[in-house]
């Protein structure tokens, strides 16, 4: 058995062990943390794709979220949609939002460094966020649907049965980035511009496709997640950027390029973060746990490269 697989077997045994710890001790915690955790993992993977194939740290990752919230609720609101009808359009918008977007700033900057990128990234979410407010201003608003708030009851355990659509669409997006790496051409060309750009443009792969392709299916990707979130957020113009840090977040515990690593974090922060809102007059804490882990990861990954 290889050394990554090994250590992939004592992530997911650790990760069992906590979830059945934390089972025991307050079923809720546990089930909120798996949804909270699959939600933070379905955000995350965009931006871990982007990251590992294009290697750009995109720091409007959480503003092209918040887009895909408002071009939702304008499809409620002006034709009656469903937010979850709704994700088809979205996918589309977005993924010609992300390439317009992509053509006309990161491409500059993707051989550039990691300053130049997140300089022109972090303009393209300043704007976006004021494109925002401007048409839409800065009040909160919200998309109604019965069944968001339908739970069920399992021997005296109620929880909420919508939010398990984010473990679903979590695994779904997960399986579908594998397959595509694995199985197809343009995903087989992907991976290989994602291990060497330099080789895979010397045997013919059209690299500047591949990126403009991922950064524009990264951003679609997101439309997803907005469908899947509306009915249960209230959103303006700031909503999406907390869900950029997290996800740099996972991406760091994950590592570059690990996609099922992703799925991993997720869950573990996920479960942290509903385990310490449950603690009596600790809930307030929960909020920094992703920060708290980060640099346990960086210190951790900093130790042993210097060994």
């Amino acid at each position: 058995m290889s050394l990554s697989l090994k250590k992939t077997y004592t992530i997911i045994l650790l990760l069992a062990i906590f979830m059945i710890i934390v089972g025991f001790w307050n079923p809720n915690a546990l089930m909120d943390g798996l949804q909270r955790g699959s939600l933070y993992a379905l955000i995350a993977l965009p931006l871990a794709l982007v990251l590992g194939i294009l290697g750009v740290l995109n720091l409007a990752h959480g503003e092209f979220l918040t887009v895909g919230f408002y071009f939702i609720y304008m499809l409620n609101n002006k034709f009656g949609m469903d937010p979850l009808v709704s994700i088809i359009p979205t996918i589309i918008f977005l993924a010609i939002l992300g390439g317009i977007i992509y053509y006309l700033t990161v491409k500059k900057v993707v051989n550039k460094g990691h300053l130049s990128q997140l300089l022109i990234t972090f303009g393209v979410s300043l704007i976006l966020m004021e494109v925002i407010n401007i048409i839409w201003t800065s009040q909160a608003r919200n998309v109604y649907t019965q069944y968001a708030y339908a739970s069920t009851e399992i021997g005296g355990f109620r929880f909420g049965t919508y939010e398990l659509l984010y473990i679903l669409f979590a695994v779904a997006v997960l399986v579908g980035l594998q397959l595509f790496l694995k199985k197809t051409r343009l995903g087989q060309a992907t991976f290989a511009v994602g291990q060497n750009p330099k080789g895979a443009k010397i045997v013919g792969i059209n690299v500047e496709y591949v990126y403009l392709f991922v950064f524009s299916l990264a951003v679609a990707i997101l439309g997803i997640v907005a469908g899947a979130m509306l009915p249960r957020t209230s959103i303006f113009p700031a909503v999406g950027s907390p869900f950029t840090l997290k996800s740099f977040a996972l991406a760091a515990m994950a590592g570059l390029g690990n996609l099922n690593g992703i799925l991993f974090a997720g869950i573990l922060l996920g479960i942290g973060e509903s385990a310490i809102n449950y603690i009596p007059n600790y809930g307030g804490w929960s909020d920094i746990v992703f920060f708290g882990v980060l640099i346990i990861v960086i210190i951790a990954r900093s130790y042993r490269g210097a060994k």
